[in-house]
């Protein structure tokens, strides 16, 4: 990350989301400049002063509104800009909309050289990380999105709360589209080394293949019972967006199933979606194989299929 300043980030998008995960880097203290930029110049300055007004009980930083000239050095672009599905409207529109108005962003990004990495949050977000990476030009470690990093994350959970066992002794993966046609990759799921059925069965779930196709259900569902009940989702994914941050700014090398392009492995080709992967300062640093049983090997083609037809309609 040549010509960056490592204390430094961008939120593009003060929604919900944006202004969240503006919120959870303060408290963070990863960062000591995080710069918010909005359409609405209004809406970006009130979130900076907002959030400023608590540093007295945080870490020092400066959290102000800006423009693109403001984010040339930044190590870490968000970019959480994007319109939200309305009653009526379909997949596609909300993509075509989308891919609009990244067609605005990305130019704006890339004309500056900038040096640090694009993390996209924006939904649909293997869609918009294929479509960010392709306006940029950037390198692909250096593009990715956020992926299914939340939707392991509930995966996690909902298993620990299932088995009685801290969650982060969990070690499972959500891969695919993050959406619908998202996979829980359970041939390859344990608790601390030890095999989920292995557990299950230690813990007295004598039923785990109705216990998992549940969970599965519950966290391809859960977005939509968070946004029936409280209209958006957002503290969820404000921490994995920090988290990702982490990851990056530490040059810790944590697995994560960010969203990014897809080069061969699993028959997947010229896509961007969520498989583990290395996360450091340079980004996505190498992919990691799991072991996938024949349906989710199956299932991951499909999902990759899945979104190919949705780029072909777009671009």
């Amino acid at each position: 990350m040549n010509n960056v300043n490592l204390r430094k980030a961008a939120i593009i998008g003060c929604g919900f989301v944006g202004a969240a995960s503006a919120f959870a880097l303060m408290q963070s203290g990863l960062f000591s400049e995080l710069v918010l930029i909005d359409s609405d110049v209004n809406r970006a300055e009130g979130e900076a002063l907002d959030i400023s007004h608590g540093l007295p009980f945080a870490k020092p930083m400066q959290i102000y509104a800006g423009t693109y000239d403001d984010i040339v050095d930044a190590a870490v672009i968000i970019i959480t800009a994007g319109a939200n599905q309305k009653q009526g409207e379909t997949r596609l529109d909300l993509v075509k909309k989308n891919v609009g108005i990244f067609k605005s962003i990305i130019p704006e990004i890339s004309s500056r050289n900038c040096r640090g990495i694009l993390l996209i949050v924006a939904n649909p977000v293997d869609i918009l990380t294929y479509v960010a990476l392709k306006l940029s030009g950037f390198s692909e470690n250096r593009v990715f999105g956020s992926g299914t990093v939340l939707d392991t994350a509930r995966l996690k959970y909902l298993l620990g709360e299932h088995l009685g066992v801290d969650s982060r002794s969990v070690h499972a993966f959500i891969i695919g589209e993050h959406g619908d046609s998202e996979i829980a990759a359970w041939s390859s799921v344990n608790v601390s080394g030890v095999p989920l059925v292995d557990f299950c069965s230690m813990r007295g779930h004598n039923r785990p293949d109705e216990a998992m196709e549940r969970i599965a259900s519950d966290v391809k569902n859960s977005a939509y019972e968070i946004i029936e009940k409280k209209k958006a989702t957002y503290y969820g994914i404000a921490m994995s967006v920090k988290r990702i941050c982490e990851a990056i700014i530490r040059d810790e090398k944590s697995i994560l199933p960010v969203s990014s392009m897809q080069r061969g492995r699993y028959g997947l080709d010229d896509v961007c979606l969520s498989m583990p992967a290395i996360v450091g300062k340079d980004g996505v640093e190498t992919l990691v194989p799991i072991d996938l049983n024949y349906k989710e090997s199956e299932d991951i083609k499909k999902s990759a299929e899945t979104l190919k037809k949705i780029l072909g309609e777009i671009l």
